[in-house]
């Protein structure tokens, strides 16, 4: 058993034998059945990975391609500039074998919390909205909404700050 790294997510596996149990928790972290039937726990390198297993590798998915789209203020209105970026976006989102998208709204902290997490939702099925218009299946989108949650930019209560006022999104 060999521990893969994942892009931005720290993960871990228990491989469990007969006699012994070992959680792998770290990058290319392996445990094997040694010649007397014991678990054997070692680590390996990328350089060490890639040379064993090219075929698999090769297997692999992509990793995610991430967009920021931002807003007018108070509203699921995309600006200009993001509401331009769209094609490409949907361009990616095609040429992946998957091609699921992800629509994460957010808000700055401008108004109550209560709002801010309806305006980030509606942001975000806005967008979705004008990718099903274009042709992109309904089904392939996720859209949530964070609220003022996760800002950018910190900024105390009802400061205003553009760049919170966005979509992430994550194409898979």
């Amino acid at each position: 058993m060999l521990l893969l790294p994942q892009e931005g997510v720290k993960s871990a596996v228990t491989v469990t034998s007969s006699t012994a149990s070992a959680e792998l928790s770290t990058p290319y972290a392996v445990a094997e059945i040694g010649r007397k039937g014991e678990l054997e726990q070692a680590l390996s390198s990328e350089a060490e990975v890639r040379e064993r297993y090219p075929v698999l590798l090769a297997l692999q998915p992509p990793p995610p391609q991430r967009y920021t789209l931002n807003f007018q203020p108070g509203t699921s209105d995309l600006t200009p500039e993001s509401m331009s970026r769209l094609d490409t976006i949907l361009a990616a989102a095609r040429a992946r074998s998957g091609g699921e998208i992800v629509i994460v709204g957010h808000t700055d902290r401008q108004g109550a919390a209560d709002a801010n997490d309806a305006l980030s939702l509606r942001r975000a099925n806005a967008i979705r909205d004008v990718l099903v218009s274009r042709g992109f299946k309904t089904e392939l989108i996720d859209p949530v909404g964070r609220g003022e949650r996760e800002p950018v930019v910190p900024t105390e209560d009802d400061v205003p700050e553009p760049r919170n006022r966005r979509a992430e999104l994550i194409v898979r």
